[in-house]
């Protein structure tokens, strides 16, 4: 498994933007596909966005499309949500995974508490 701490969370009003960071350490990053998933309170974890190893597959959901952007620098062991025109509806804790091949999400970070305000 690899080891994987999120960060950039915070306050905001809606409209507004945030980025999310996860580091990863303990293996090779760039061997791993990469998501991001929410949970809001008293709701199940949602998939939000994922991308492929070498960052040249991503999808969204329907939720965030248009407004999220994913990315990964393989170089910093890092993937990034860009959250762009936010609603309160993206109020939610957001968590990075990471998966090897097609394999389930096994590896999870700590989760970043995003709040938005109407």
């Amino acid at each position: 498994q690899v080891q994987l701490v999120e960060s950039g969370g915070g306050l905001v009003q809606a409209g507004g933007s945030l980025r999310l960071s996860c580091t990863a350490s303990g293996r090779t990053f760039s061997n791993y596909g990469m998501g991001w998933f929410r949970q809001a309170p008293g709701k199940v974890r949602e998939f939000v966005a994922r991308i492929s190893w070498n960052g040249d597959s991503t999808y969204y959901a329907d939720a965030v499309k248009g407004r999220f952007t994913i990315s990964r620098d393989n170089a910093k062991n890092t993937v990034y949500l860009q959250m762009n025109s936010l609603k309160p509806e993206d109020t939610a804790v957001y968590y990075c995974a990471a998966r090897y091949g097609m394999n389930p999400y096994d590896s999870w970070g700590q989760g970043t508490q995003v709040t938005v305000s109407s």
